[in-house]
């Protein structure tokens, strides 16, 4: 009775959306601060202590022997006394001062704790942009496949299709110790995240048919998602510094068991349950121009924080010379503020219009992200990234509405391909970012970078106008 009770509830799915972009959003975050470092230490370091021990392999047997009082010659069979210990300082000596005018392997460590290597971390800039990328770049490709498929089928199987994938995807994480291995991890974690994340939405949007419930039950979904980007990176840095890097994988695993077990008790994702009536193809909604005006405004607001994920640390660790930990907790601001905005936002959008609401939003990324150089320690991060988290939550819940909102008032109200666009636009943000914020650093360093993309966001903001008061189906056709 319980089950049959949970499973009409519209609030038990509202949960299981929750959790299920949580995870995501988890692990998504949690690999920001412990790919740099972990990369910095395994080939860098790694590479440079192999090294040091195959130079100084030759050094002759007396220096590894201990002292000794007396040598038997086998030349004449007599035994000489020494004095051990003298000779062996003088043999030590002699060795030291013959390899004085050798170059050190590597230069020592630096008083102020910064890391060494400079030619090595501009190339980890492209190389973690990449692996962040990637996630991005593969959900991309699969995004309209699972729009279609939710048309077919229904929301309930492919949410658990993405749990299962998401599972493997974490405990790959957690016993990866390589470049290549963490980049299969991460390529894998975008199939489950497509299919979590359109699944999801699609499935509140068909749940809550009111816009304006539907406005508040985004906003708490987005909070998930707000709370997983919360959560992840700060947890990921304090985990591997104090217990080691597979630790926060395993965590996350067994909460990946929790949801799915919530998933088969309440979705039924046996069930096959397509749309009564056939969706708009995916091609009209990509040609609707305020479809893809919202689309671009979540792909250009949520590409700040995706530029600042992989270069952001690596600009730390240069400038700041900051410890493992510091580097999640430099996006502890945006996180907090972020859930915050969300929250508030779902229900404040509606009243004060979302249009404007986006439109205010998207300046305000822009001026943080402008602010966001002029930081001189990991304190000075907290406004322009506190500033950033609130503004990116008032696009993110002003923009996932007013997606249903378009598809009802000028298409077919079924929520797979629209859903699945806006999912493409996050991870056009989420794949362009990272992939060419580190060639970017490294050709015109970090200030550029953000001044670029802060001044795209403000140009973008006034675009935001258009959906004020968008034209129904018909009212185009009488125009025409």
């Amino acid at each position: 009775r319980w089950l049959v009770a949970g499973r009409a509830s519209r609030r038990l799915v509202l949960v299981v959306v929750f959790v299920a972009l949580l995870l995501d959003n988890m692990l998504l975050t949690v690999v920001v601060p412990i790919v740099p470092t972990f990369l910095y230490t395994t080939e860098y370091e790694g590479a440079n202590s192999s090294v040091a021990p195959a130079q100084t392999e030759p050094a002759p047997p007396a220096l590894r022997a201990p002292p000794f009082s007396s040598m038997f010659s086998y030349f004449d069979n007599t035994t000489v006394t020494v004095s051990g210990s003298t000779s062996t300082a003088e043999l030590a000596n002699r060795m030291e001062s013959s390899r004085l005018p050798q170059p050190p392997t590597s230069s020592p460590p630096l008083p102020s704790g910064c890391p060494e290597g400079e030619e090595f971390l501009a190339k980890e800039n492209v190389r973690v942009g990449l692996l962040f990328a990637s996630k991005a770049l593969v959900q991309l490709v699969v995004n309209p496949s699972v729009g279609l498929l939710t048309n077919r089928i229904g929301y309930h199987i492919p949410m658990f299709i993405g749990f299962v994938i998401m599972f493997l995807s974490t405990v790959m994480f957690a016993f990866s110790g390589t470049y290549t291995l963490l980049f299969i991890a991460r390529a894998l974690q975008g199939i489950g995240s497509s299919f979590s994340s359109v699944a999801g939405l699609g499935m509140l949007a068909s749940v809550y048919t009111d816009d304006f419930e539907r406005g508040n039950a985004m906003g708490i979904a987005l909070g998930g998602l707000a709370l997983g980007v919360l959560i992840g990176a700060p947890f990921g840095s304090v985990m591997y510094e104090f217990v080691g890097k597979s630790s926060p994988f395993l965590v996350l695993a067994f909460l990946a068991l929790l949801d799915g077990a919530l998933q088969l008790c309440i979705l039924q994702p046996s069930k096959i349950s397509p749309e009564s009536t056939k969706g708009t193809p995916l091609s009209t909604l990509l040609r609707d121009p305020y479809i893809l005006v919202a689309a671009g405004a979540l792909c250009f607001s949520n590409m700040g924080v995706a530029m600042l994920e992989p270069t952001l640390p690596i600009w730390m660790m240069q400038t700041m010379c900051s410890p493992k930990w510091q580097l999640g907790m430099a996006f502890l601001p945006a996180s907090v503020s972020y859930l915050i905005g969300t929250n508030l936002f779902g229900i404040l959008a509606n009243k004060m219009g979302r249009w404007l609401c986006s439109l205010i939003g998207m300046a305000v990324v822009g001026i943080s992200l402008l602010c966001v150089p002029l930081a001189k320690n990991i304190y000075g991060l907290i406004g322009p990234n506190g500033g950033l988290g609130f503004a990116i939550g008032m696009v993110d819940s002003s923009m996932m509405p007013i997606m249903g909102y378009l598809v009802d008032l000028r298409h077919t109200s079924v929520y797979g391909n629209v859903y699945a666009i806006a999912d493409v636009a996050f991870c056009m943000g989420f794949a362009i970012g990272p992939s060419t914020g580190g060639a970017i650093v490294r050709a015109i360093g970090f200030p550029w970078l953000m001044i670029i993309i802060g001044v795209i966001n403000i140009a973008y903001a006034p675009l935001c106008w258009y959906l004020r008061n968008p034209p129904t189906k018909e009212e185009k056709t009488v125009s025409l």
